[in-house]
């Protein structure tokens, strides 16, 4: 089985993956990670030195790279700019989206100048939020909440989720 998770910087993927990583015994395979490796630059470097374009090239190639079975990929959130990208992962597995509302975002994230979150010049959180979501409701197989803070909480959410999931297949 391969599970893809989606959704909004802050929203968890990176700590869901590790988590259902153990949990789960399947390998994690962090998307951003991935994308820093191939380069050698963090994430905001490669925008500060390529822009917003360059960017994007540099992580779809890195995300079509991502090959495996029994793993967990932990995307960036702009994945969902590519749809390349999710076909791709459509075609190899199930997509679980991890939502959060813009008010719990707001709070988790700190400077997101400084997290690499591809932003255009004067885009607000409000304006990628409206953006994104309606992609990542696009390409779900099934969303997850993960508002809040109690975080134990959504991990059983999606454990349950991807339970569900693997009975589909």
């Amino acid at each position: 089985m391969v599970l893809i998770l989606i959704g909004m910087p802050g929203c968890g993927k990176s700590c869901m993956g590790r988590a259902l990583s153990r949990k789960l015994k399947m390998k994690n395979i962090d998307g951003d990670r991935v994308i820093e490796k191939m380069t050698g630059k963090r994430l905001q470097e490669i925008i500060d030195d390529e822009g917003l374009e360059g960017f994007k090239k540099i992580e779809e190639e890195a995300l079509l790279s991502i090959k495996g079975d029994n793993i967990i990929i932990s995307t960036g959130g702009s994945a969902v700019y590519y749809e390349s990208v999710m076909n791709y992962f459509k075609s190899i597995g199930k997509v679980v989206y991890l939502y959060c509302t813009l008010d719990v975002l707001k709070g988790r994230l700190g400077n997101l100048a400084q997290r690499g979150v591809v932003l255009k010049q004067s885009q607000t959180l409000e304006d990628l939020y409206k953006e994104r979501c309606a992609l990542y409701e696009k390409y779900a197989d099934i969303t997850v909440d993960c508002s809040g803070n109690a975080y134990s909480k959504y991990q059983s959410r999606v454990i349950t989720a991807v339970k569900y999931l693997a009975q589909e297949q």
